[in-house]
Protein backbone atom coordinates (compact mmCIF):
# COMPACT_ATOMS: atom_id res chain seq x y z
CA UNK A 1 0.00 0.00 0.00
CA UNK A 2 1.33 3.73 -0.49
CA UNK A 3 1.39 6.22 2.41
CA UNK A 4 1.66 9.97 2.11
CA UNK A 5 3.12 12.62 3.93
CA UNK A 6 5.94 12.70 6.10
CA UNK A 7 4.25 12.02 9.05
CA UNK A 8 2.94 8.98 7.73
CA UNK A 9 5.80 7.95 6.10
CA UNK A 10 8.36 8.67 9.22
CA UNK A 11 5.51 6.04 10.81
CA UNK A 12 5.99 4.03 8.06
CA UNK A 13 9.49 3.38 8.43
CA UNK A 14 9.37 3.36 12.13
CA UNK A 15 6.64 0.79 12.27
CA UNK A 16 9.35 -2.35 11.18
CA UNK A 17 7.14 -2.85 8.39
CA UNK A 18 8.40 -4.26 5.74
CA UNK A 19 9.78 -0.67 3.09
CA UNK A 20 9.30 -1.50 -0.79
CA UNK A 21 10.42 2.42 -1.71
CA UNK A 22 10.93 5.59 -0.98
CA UNK A 23 9.40 8.66 -2.79
CA UNK A 24 10.64 12.26 -2.81
CA UNK A 25 9.51 14.84 -5.20
CA UNK A 26 10.97 18.08 -5.50
CA UNK A 27 9.20 19.76 -3.42
CA UNK A 28 9.83 16.73 -0.85
CA UNK A 29 13.46 16.82 -1.22
CA UNK A 30 12.96 19.33 1.83
CA UNK A 31 12.03 16.34 4.11
CA UNK A 32 14.73 14.56 3.01
CA UNK A 33 16.99 15.50 6.57
CA UNK A 34 14.29 15.03 8.99
CA UNK A 35 14.06 11.68 7.47
CA UNK A 36 17.72 10.95 6.66
CA UNK A 37 18.08 8.69 10.10
CA UNK A 38 15.72 6.19 9.41
CA UNK A 39 15.96 5.93 5.05
CA UNK A 40 19.87 5.78 5.98
CA UNK A 41 19.27 2.42 8.02
CA UNK A 42 21.47 -0.07 5.93
CA UNK A 43 19.67 -3.21 7.84
CA UNK A 44 16.54 -2.30 6.27
CA UNK A 45 17.77 -1.35 2.35
CA UNK A 46 15.19 -0.29 0.06
CA UNK A 47 15.37 2.00 -2.79
CA UNK A 48 14.52 6.06 -2.28
CA UNK A 49 13.45 6.97 -5.52
CA UNK A 50 13.06 10.83 -7.15
CA UNK A 51 10.21 12.24 -9.19
CA UNK A 52 8.96 15.61 -10.35
CA UNK A 53 6.03 17.75 -8.11
CA UNK A 54 3.92 17.08 -11.42
CA UNK A 55 4.26 13.56 -11.31
CA UNK A 56 3.93 13.14 -8.05
CA UNK A 57 0.61 15.10 -7.94
CA UNK A 58 -0.54 13.22 -10.39
CA UNK A 59 -0.08 9.99 -8.18
CA UNK A 60 -1.23 11.54 -5.04
CA UNK A 61 -4.32 11.00 -2.65
CA UNK A 62 -4.40 14.29 -1.05
CA UNK A 63 -5.20 18.12 -2.56
CA UNK A 64 -2.11 19.54 -1.17
CA UNK A 65 0.63 16.62 -1.50
CA UNK A 66 3.68 16.92 0.68
CA UNK A 67 6.02 15.51 -2.10
CA UNK A 68 7.03 12.62 0.01
CA UNK A 69 5.70 8.88 -0.07
CA UNK A 70 6.23 4.91 0.82
CA UNK A 71 5.21 1.82 -0.95
CA UNK A 72 4.69 -0.36 2.59
CA UNK A 73 3.93 -4.25 2.85
CA UNK A 74 1.86 -4.14 6.07
CA UNK A 75 2.69 -6.92 8.53
CA UNK A 76 0.92 -10.16 8.43
CA UNK A 77 -0.77 -10.85 11.78
CA UNK A 78 -2.10 -14.63 12.65
CA UNK A 79 -4.27 -15.22 15.30
CA UNK A 80 -1.81 -16.82 18.10
CA UNK A 81 -0.18 -13.02 17.20
CA UNK A 82 -3.61 -11.58 17.56
CA UNK A 83 -4.07 -12.82 20.85
CA UNK A 84 -1.02 -13.16 22.49
CA UNK A 85 -0.39 -10.68 25.39
CA UNK A 86 2.44 -8.50 25.25
CA UNK A 87 5.09 -7.61 27.85
CA UNK A 88 4.42 -5.10 30.37
CA UNK A 89 0.41 -5.78 30.31
CA UNK A 90 -1.71 -7.67 32.36
CA UNK A 91 -3.65 -9.27 29.59
CA UNK A 92 -4.72 -8.56 25.46
CA UNK A 93 -6.81 -5.73 25.17
CA UNK A 94 -8.51 -6.22 21.28
CA UNK A 95 -11.01 -3.93 19.36
CA UNK A 96 -13.50 -5.84 16.66
CA UNK A 97 -14.75 -4.02 14.10
CA UNK A 98 -17.92 -5.27 12.44
CA UNK A 99 -19.39 -3.45 9.62
CA UNK A 100 -17.92 -0.04 10.16
CA UNK A 101 -17.93 1.52 6.94
CA UNK A 102 -16.50 5.11 7.34
CA UNK A 103 -13.10 4.59 6.88
CA UNK A 104 -12.50 7.68 8.75
CA UNK A 105 -14.39 5.88 11.60
CA UNK A 106 -11.93 3.04 11.12
CA UNK A 107 -8.47 4.99 11.34
CA UNK A 108 -9.74 7.10 14.49
CA UNK A 109 -11.63 3.46 16.24
CA UNK A 110 -7.69 1.92 15.67
CA UNK A 111 -5.53 5.54 16.86
CA UNK A 112 -7.72 5.56 20.02
CA UNK A 113 -7.10 2.31 20.62
CA UNK A 114 -3.93 2.26 20.28
CA UNK A 115 -3.44 5.38 22.35
CA UNK A 116 -5.20 3.31 25.20
CA UNK A 117 -3.29 0.41 24.99
CA UNK A 118 -5.31 -1.96 22.81
CA UNK A 119 -3.02 -4.78 22.04
CA UNK A 120 -4.52 -5.71 18.93
CA UNK A 121 -7.52 -5.24 16.31
CA UNK A 122 -9.63 -7.78 13.80
CA UNK A 123 -11.80 -6.31 10.99
CA UNK A 124 -15.00 -8.18 9.81
CA UNK A 125 -17.88 -8.09 8.36
CA UNK A 126 -21.18 -8.13 10.73
CA UNK A 127 -23.38 -9.78 8.27
CA UNK A 128 -25.04 -6.69 7.53
CA UNK A 129 -22.50 -4.92 6.17
CA UNK A 130 -18.78 -4.98 5.00
CA UNK A 131 -16.30 -2.85 7.01
CA UNK A 132 -13.40 -0.62 5.57
CA UNK A 133 -10.26 -1.50 5.09
CA UNK A 134 -7.77 0.04 7.87
CA UNK A 135 -4.94 0.41 5.05
CA UNK A 136 -7.06 2.74 2.90
CA UNK A 137 -5.63 6.23 2.47
CA UNK A 138 -8.21 7.87 4.01
CA UNK A 139 -8.23 5.21 7.14
CA UNK A 140 -4.45 5.39 7.58
CA UNK A 141 -4.52 8.77 7.69
CA UNK A 142 -7.64 8.91 10.68
CA UNK A 143 -5.66 6.59 12.65
CA UNK A 144 -2.05 8.42 11.93
CA UNK A 145 -0.03 5.30 11.39
CA UNK A 146 -1.48 3.38 13.96
CA UNK A 147 -2.96 0.94 11.52
CA UNK A 148 1.15 -0.22 10.97
CA UNK A 149 1.63 -0.52 14.31
CA UNK A 150 -0.98 -3.03 15.54
CA UNK A 151 -1.46 -6.65 15.08
CA UNK A 152 -4.45 -6.06 12.80
CA UNK A 153 -6.14 -9.38 11.58
CA UNK A 154 -8.90 -9.42 8.67
CA UNK A 155 -10.56 -11.75 6.63
CA UNK A 156 -11.71 -14.25 9.43
CA UNK A 157 -16.04 -13.91 9.44
CA UNK A 158 -17.59 -12.41 12.83
CA UNK A 159 -19.13 -15.56 14.12
CA UNK A 160 -15.97 -17.95 13.26
CA UNK A 161 -13.82 -14.92 14.65
CA UNK A 162 -16.14 -14.77 18.17
CA UNK A 163 -15.92 -18.44 18.44
CA UNK A 164 -11.98 -18.25 18.39
CA UNK A 165 -11.70 -15.69 20.82
CA UNK A 166 -14.05 -16.52 23.36
CA UNK A 167 -11.86 -20.26 23.29
CA UNK A 168 -9.12 -18.84 24.10
CA UNK A 169 -10.38 -17.20 27.00
CA UNK A 170 -11.29 -13.73 25.96
CA UNK A 171 -14.49 -11.63 27.33
CA UNK A 172 -16.80 -10.59 24.39
CA UNK A 173 -17.97 -6.95 25.04
CA UNK A 174 -20.28 -5.57 22.91
CA UNK A 175 -20.79 -1.96 22.62
CA UNK A 176 -25.01 -1.74 22.25
CA UNK A 177 -26.81 0.95 20.55
CA UNK A 178 -30.30 -1.10 21.35
CA UNK A 179 -32.24 -1.22 24.89
CA UNK A 180 -32.60 -4.64 26.18
CA UNK A 181 -36.23 -7.03 25.82
CA UNK A 182 -37.17 -8.86 28.69
CA UNK A 183 -35.37 -11.60 30.25
CA UNK A 184 -31.66 -10.08 28.44
CA UNK A 185 -28.77 -9.48 30.16
CA UNK A 186 -28.66 -5.72 31.59
CA UNK A 187 -26.46 -3.35 29.72
CA UNK A 188 -23.52 -2.49 31.96
CA UNK A 189 -22.10 0.81 32.13
CA UNK A 190 -18.14 0.87 30.95
CA UNK A 191 -16.78 1.32 34.63
CA UNK A 192 -18.82 -1.75 35.52
CA UNK A 193 -16.64 -3.93 33.41
CA UNK A 194 -13.29 -5.71 34.52
CA UNK A 195 -10.98 -4.17 31.60
CA UNK A 196 -8.13 -6.07 33.11
CA UNK A 197 -9.15 -9.43 32.33
CA UNK A 198 -8.75 -10.25 28.27
CA UNK A 199 -10.99 -8.91 26.64
CA UNK A 200 -12.34 -7.92 23.00
CA UNK A 201 -14.45 -5.14 22.35
CA UNK A 202 -17.07 -5.21 19.79
CA UNK A 203 -17.89 -2.25 17.58
CA UNK A 204 -20.34 -2.14 14.88
CA UNK A 205 -22.40 -0.50 11.78
CA UNK A 206 -22.21 3.54 12.62
CA UNK A 207 -26.12 3.54 12.35
CA UNK A 208 -27.31 0.56 12.96
CA UNK A 209 -24.61 -0.95 15.53
CA UNK A 210 -24.34 -5.11 15.82
CA UNK A 211 -26.72 -7.15 15.00
CA UNK A 212 -28.97 -8.27 17.54
CA UNK A 213 -27.70 -11.97 17.30
CA UNK A 214 -24.05 -10.92 17.86
CA UNK A 215 -25.17 -8.74 20.88
CA UNK A 216 -26.98 -11.69 22.50
CA UNK A 217 -23.82 -13.37 21.98
CA UNK A 218 -21.50 -11.80 23.60
CA UNK A 219 -20.25 -12.15 27.21
CA UNK A 220 -21.67 -8.89 28.21
CA UNK A 221 -23.07 -5.56 26.42
CA UNK A 222 -22.32 -2.05 27.73
CA UNK A 223 -23.27 1.27 27.00
CA UNK A 224 -22.49 4.77 27.50
CA UNK A 225 -24.35 6.85 30.14
CA UNK A 226 -25.65 10.66 28.10
CA UNK A 227 -27.56 12.91 29.07
CA UNK A 228 -31.40 13.01 28.33
CA UNK A 229 -32.28 13.74 24.54
CA UNK A 230 -28.96 12.54 23.02
CA UNK A 231 -29.82 9.20 21.22
CA UNK A 232 -26.01 7.63 20.34
CA UNK A 233 -22.29 8.99 20.23
CA UNK A 234 -20.41 8.24 17.02
CA UNK A 235 -18.76 5.04 16.81
CA UNK A 236 -15.53 6.52 17.09
CA UNK A 237 -16.11 8.48 19.89
CA UNK A 238 -17.92 5.91 21.88
CA UNK A 239 -15.18 3.93 21.24
CA UNK A 240 -12.62 6.47 22.62
CA UNK A 241 -14.70 6.79 25.87
CA UNK A 242 -14.51 2.74 26.50
CA UNK A 243 -10.79 2.15 25.73
CA UNK A 244 -10.25 5.17 27.86
CA UNK A 245 -12.08 3.56 31.08
CA UNK A 246 -10.21 0.37 29.74
CA UNK A 247 -7.08 2.04 30.25
CA UNK A 248 -7.85 3.77 33.42
CA UNK A 249 -8.39 0.41 34.90
CA UNK A 250 -5.68 -0.97 33.75
CA UNK A 251 -3.18 1.58 34.28
CA UNK A 252 -4.69 1.94 37.73
CA UNK A 253 -3.80 -2.31 38.32
CA UNK A 254 -0.35 -1.79 36.91
CA UNK A 255 0.45 1.29 39.45
CA UNK A 256 -0.26 -0.94 42.42
CA UNK A 257 1.26 -4.00 41.33
CA UNK A 258 4.30 -1.53 41.19
CA UNK A 259 3.88 -0.05 44.74
CA UNK A 260 3.20 -3.75 46.19
CA UNK A 261 6.62 -5.40 47.65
Amino acid sequence: MGVEGVRMVEEALRSGCRIEAVLFSETGERYRERLAPLVARPEIAFPVLRTTDRLFEGLADTEHPQGVAALVEPRVTTFDDLVRTPEGTCSPLLVVLAGVQDPGNVGTILRTAAAFGATGAAIAASGQSGTASPFSPKAMRASAGAALHLSVLSGTPLPILMTQLKVAGFRMLASSVHEPETGEQPLLAPWEVDWCEASALLVGNEGSGLPVEVERSADARIRIPMASGVESLNAAAAAAVLFYEAARQRNSLATRNIQEP
